[in-house]
């Protein structure tokens, strides 16, 4: 169960560099309201976090929220900000999965 919520906390983690995307293409009370998305996401995707880590190991946690936030937010800047997607972006992001697949495999 707690892995599950580690990964939806790393998906909020995307939610909110998603909002601090938005937040910085608009302006006036639109800005405002990604700046507010941005915090709930935030809080969220903390408050998961800390809910997972009172049975997984916290470095093994750290690493996959971070991981998962990392890959998220490249993917939606490649798709959504249309940033490049280069061979070696996708190849890094590829061997960041597999990291975060391995400490996953390993965790006890």
């Amino acid at each position: 169960m707690n892995w599950a919520l580690l990964i939806i906390a790393g998906l909020f983690e995307v939610a909110f560099a998603f909002c601090l995307g938005k937040a910085k293409e608009t302006a006036g009370n639109e800005m405002y309201l990604w700046y507010v998305g941005f915090l709930v996401a935030l809080a969220i995707s903390m408050i998961l976090l800390v809910k997972a880590t009172q049975t997984l190991p916290i470095g093994t946690a750290y690493a996959v929220w971070t991981g998962i936030g990392a890959v998220g937010t490249v993917l939606v800047g490649i798709f959504v900000f249309k940033e490049p997607a280069t061979f070696l972006r996708i190849l890094f992001i590829t061997t960041l999965i597999g990291s975060i697949i391995g400490l996953k495999v390993v965790s006890h």
